[in-house]
């Protein structure tokens, strides 16, 4: 299907009127910013980039055909390069959001996208869940790929936020195929880089806020405003947001504002909360009680999960899915049929004496730090952490990583993540900075078999950092590696418990690595 030019100029606010040239009689039928996938009818997004500047792929981008150029101001047509019309604007990447939307068609109608440092994938899950729970064809979109309802058997890349051409492509595939349900994943990298600019939200949910990706980011302040645009710029006037109340008071107050001047009709969760507020947690062998009020009426309900902020996760998706405050009590009825996501506290195996070993996708102190004070109430015995930190990310966090690990844990163990092209000695030196009492064994799965070795009963032990991930990164190279089969293979379990359910040690999702758009 193609549109003329001339509409998606308009659909991105483009001048109508290009110089010598009718626009409306040039048809588009595809956009890609990668000119090696140019085909004729294409419009090439010839964008500047960190490892490469799209406008020095112009002249090729032609030769295969691409029939119009998106470009920033300024920028020079090459020499001897047959004209085609040439489209500068300020903003070039939302240009190509807005246009991406409106060449694939419409969205589903109830699409949310969920922000946050931690968190986001159990939340849209949830929310994929809850809506599936009241008989809805429903999808979630982000780390592990599309989940749930997929009638045309589309396959999405790993990562938090796809690009704007394919995430728009996917929206408007499942909403023709009746999937009207979808919560997707919104990272601070996608949403600066206008990613999720051409969305059609119908609710935004941000579960907090703490560091992490500085090395892209600069600054906490940067990083925090990249992830408010969702609030800001991307959910419409009027349309339903959702907050969790106990996150930092900087990041809150923004949301605050932004509600006020946008007319949103924000929900607080958690122990602060308005719409729904925790009153009483209690960890229970089969995952936890939540005493909660909502609408001043009290409820008492059980998630089969463990981790106290899956709590926090299971109450933003809740407020996020009922789409008025009279469906929040049948909502909350709902919650205690939650199943855990591949990756997230996940279960790994149950050892003959007792002691449990989990795997999680924690890799930043905040989320090193919630994650070990979840586990605590189901130690019996001793909590013991494996760990690492990546390379070519920020160096900053690794020693606060350490610090969490030895404040947390009764034994933590620094071991290697995906260590990239940094060397890998030289990262553990850096956690191990904060953890100087640290066991360290620099081979991820040799780490493994020793804290597995070295747990007693009641002993709960957890790897942290790959959650989900079936590859570690070393140089260039990407080696098959998952911690859960790993834990699986070195206890001879073939199958384990995820949180309530059965899940084959082989699971279908797969990524090796976690992208530079994660938050």
């Amino acid at each position: 299907m193609s549109q003329p030019l001339s509409r998606l100029m308009a659909a991105a606010h483009l001048p109508p009127v290009l110089p010598g040239v009718s626009p409306e009689t040039i048809p588009v039928s595809a956009l890609t910013a990668d000119s090696r996938a140019v085909r004729p009818g294409t419009l090439f997004a010839a964008l500047p980039g960190s490892h490469a500047d799209g406008r020095s792929f112009i002249a090729a981008a032609v030769q295969a055909g691409a029939c119009a150029i998106l470009a920033p101001p300024g920028t020079a047509w090459p020499q001897g390069t047959p004209p085609r019309p040439l489209l500068e604007c300020e903003n070039p990447r939302r240009a190509l959001a807005l246009m991406a939307a409106a060449l694939a068609g419409p969205q589903p109608a109830h699409l949310a996208a969920i922000t946050g440092t931690n968190g986001k994938t159990s939340t849209a899950d949830f929310m994929r869940q809850l809506w599936a729970l009241q008989g809805f064809s429903a999808s979630a979109i982000g780390t592990l790929g599309l989940t749930g309802a997929n009638p045309t058997g589309l396959r999405l890349p790993s990562l938090t936020t796809p690009d704007p051409v394919t995430l728009a492509q996917t929206l408007a595939t499942l909403e023709q195929a009746g999937v009207h349900h979808v919560a997707l994943e919104a990272s601070s990298h996608g949403l600066e880089q206008g990613r999720l600019d051409g969305l059609h939200l119908s609710a935004a949910g941000f579960s907090n806020l703490t560091r992490d990706h500085l090395d892209y980011h600069g600054t906490l302040d940067a990083y925090r405003q990249a992830k408010l645009r969702l609030l800001r710029d991307i959910l419409p006037p009027g349309g339903l947001a959702a907050a969790n109340a106990d996150m930092d008071s900087s990041t809150l107050d923004a949301i605050r504002d932004i509600a006020r001047a946008r007319n949103l009709r924000l929900r607080l969760v958690g122990e602060q909360g308005d719409t729904l507020r925790l009153l009483a947690h209690r960890a229970v062998p089969h995952g936890q009680e939540l005493q909660l009020s909502c609408a001043g009426q009290l409820h008492t309900l059980t998630l089969a999960l463990p981790g106290r902020f899956q709590a926090d996760n299971a109450l933003l998706a809740a407020a996020l899915a009922a789409e008025d405050d009279a469906a929040l009590s049948t909502i909350l009825a709902l919650l205690p049929s939650l199943k855990g996501v591949r990756g997230r506290m996940e279960r790994a195996a149950v050892l003959p004496n007792g002691a449990s070993a989990y795997v999680d996708y924690a890799h930043t102190p905040d989320a090193l730090a919630r994650l070990l004070a979840s586990l605590r109430p189901h130690a019996l015995g001793r909590l013991v952490v494996v760990f690492g930190a990546g390379g070519d990310r920020d160096r900053g966090k690794r020693p606060l990583m350490g610090q969490e690990a030895a404040a947390g844990a009764d034994l933590a163990i620094i071991t290697d993540d995906n260590p990239r092209t940094e060397n890998a000695a030289a990262i553990r030196a850096a956690v191990r900075a904060g953890a100087p009492d640290a066991l360290e064994i620099a081979d991820r799965r040799s780490a493994i078999a020793e804290a597995l070795s070295l747990l007693g009963p009641g002993d709960v032990l957890v790897v942290a950092g790959k959650g989900h991930e079936q590859g570690q990164i070393v140089g260039d190279t990407v080696l098959p590696f998952d911690d859960a089969s790993v834990i699986r293979s070195l206890t001879g379990t073939e199958t384990a418990t995820l949180n309530g359910g059965e899940v084959a040690s082989g699971h279908a999702h797969s990524s090796a690595r976690k992208e530079t758009d994660q938050t």
